[in-house]
């Protein structure tokens, strides 16, 4: 078990619940846009934001982004030791660094300083881009070997300066890549991790990869806060972390709509069906499994987990809970009679 972080008031590591991340897309210098997203996305699920901290002036606006979310904010720092700094001097609540690209070691020595003098943590991070060459000569190219080593290497450089107060990260474009650095990993060392499938793209691609590469390593028992990368909004990835973590039952998220996938015994339009359902429910913050299906002869007991559900065919639906077969309806009613069921719930 990992030893347990924490950023401002919430936990990462040992038993605490796994948390999800993600990173504004806007430029903290248009900070009422930055602002607006990262409400939009605290209102989603988000747990921990990370931005982009590029100069002073953006780091002074760190205050004001405080202001407005309840959320931890972590200060991303690609180059330049400096705005770390500015960060820790703002008010951040962790630093994300890759200390390879900070520079000389007393730039890395005063970032570490900096942190340890308000306890903030610092997450190090490498990925299949950022793998040190001479471990990619020794491995022979970039694998699980080189990638934790790379890690491990700046994990020492931070602990030199006698500073344990750390999450890692390894994340690759490849999931079997992925899995096998992160389980190499885990093994090593017992600081919490932060998973993540890095430059999954988007669409189908990133939904797939992400759920797959995040997936498997929760379930192995491995990780501790994630991140959903995607090319799209970050509503989007937050949504999917949440989702990923509700269908593992670590977490819940909402309603959870099951349906089947139809066949010639489908006498009605599910997907439409499933499709006005979906939209209905949207919003409606209670945790429970709604099954909707499209037929009598399965539906109870396929979805026998489901707290409700309704199974179609011929005009009619009968409606059943856990299982149980509670009450025939015209096909037409299904969302009415969902939605006061769900009222009484």
């Amino acid at each position: 078990m990992s030893k347990i972080v924490k950023i401002r008031d919430i936990e990462i590591g040992g038993k605490s619940n796994i948390t999800v991340q993600s990173m504004l897309n806007v430029s903290m210098s248009d900070i009422e846009k930055a602002i607006l997203q990262a409400i939009r996305l605290e209102q989603l699920g988000c747990d921990i934001i990370r931005v982009s901290i590029d100069s002073e002036d953006d780091a002074r606006l760190i205050p004001r982004l405080k202001e407005a979310i309840n959320m931890p904010i972590v200060a991303d720092i690609q180059f330049g030791y400096i705005n770390a700094i500015h960060a820790i001097d703002n008010g951040v609540d962790a630093i994300r660094i890759n200390p390879c690209y900070i520079g000389e070691e007393k730039h890395v020595q005063e970032v570490v300083e900096a942190c340890k003098k308000k306890n903030l943590p610092i997450r190090v991070g490498v990925n299949s881009g950022s793998v040190k060459k001479e471990f990619i000569d020794k491995y022979l190219g970039v694998n699980k070997f080189s990638l934790v080593e790379s890690c491990l290497e700046q994990v020492k450089l931070i602990e030199k300066y006698d500073y344990y107060n750390i999450v890692v990260s390894i994340k690759s474009t490849n999931v079997k890549t992925n899995y096998e650095a992160n389980k190499e990993l885990s093994s090593r060392c017992d600081y919490p991790i932060h998973l993540g499938q890095t430059e999954s793209g988007s669409d189908e691609d990133g939904l797939i990869k992400s759920a797959m590469g995040i997936g498997s390593l929760l379930l192995e028992g491995i990780g501790d806060t994630i991140r959903v990368s995607l090319t799209e909004h970050p509503a989007r990835e937050v949504i999917t972390g949440r989702k990923i973590l509700q269908y593992l039952d670590m977490r819940p998220y909402g309603i959870e709509v099951i349906s089947c996938p139809t066949c010639g015994r489908t006498k009605v339009d599910l997907i439409s069906i499933v499709s006005d359902v979906k939209r209905e429910l949207k919003g409606i913050n209670k945790d429970i499994k709604v099954a909707i299906m499209g037929c009598a002869v399965n539906g109870p007991g396929e979805a026998r987990e489901a707290d409700i559900g309704f199974a179609s065919g011929n005009g009619e639906a009968i409606m059943f809970k856990k299982g149980e077969i509670v009450k025939k309806i015209k096909e037409d009613e299904i969302i009415k009679v969902l939605l006061e069921e769900i009222e009484k719930m």
